[in-house]
């Protein structure tokens, strides 16, 4: 079996996901943002609380970190192929602070994600992510468990 070679940027496109997850999941550095995204980001994760764009998307990700400083996130898979990068990752943090009005409970909790980028001139463009909140909001207690 012969495995096809990735497409020209399909590496390059992959290195720009692997510095976003590492400087602005796991080590808070929400300013990288400004950087690795275009001025015309779409985000796909519908919040009306939150602005369009780069800056509601460093809002969330400052709300999150506040909400668990120990966040990390360990990557599982990383796929790409064109100008789409696949992430598929596993969360670890303690629940340390206020979450969508939840109280911190001390609580460790774990997650998974799914996101897909879209990226151009190695920027990234549009995000869609999956995440598992039910899980996490039962983590903290913010809805009972499932029966």
């Amino acid at each position: 079996m012969v495995l096809a070679r990735p497409k020209l940027g399909e590496e390059e496109n992959k290195a720009v996901i692997r510095r976003f997850i590492e400087e602005f999941k796991n080590k808070a550095n929400h300013s990288i943002v400004d950087e690795l995204f275009s001025p015309t980001f779409v985000h796909h994760f519908q919040d009306p609380r939150l602005p369009q764009g780069r800056e509601g998307f460093k809002i969330l990700g400052q709300s999150v970190a506040k909400a668990f400083p120990d966040v990390h996130v360990t990557i599982h898979d990383l796929v790409a192929e064109g100008d789409r990068v696949v992430e598929r990752n596993s969360v670890a943090a303690t629940h340390e602070g206020e979450f969508n009005g939840i109280p911190a409970t001390g609580r460790k909790v774990a997650w998974t994600e799914i996101d897909m980028y879209r990226l151009q001139d190695d920027k990234v463009v549009e995000l869609w992510p999956e995440i598992d909140f039910l899980g996490l909001l039962t983590q903290i207690g913010a809805i009972p468990p499932p029966k």
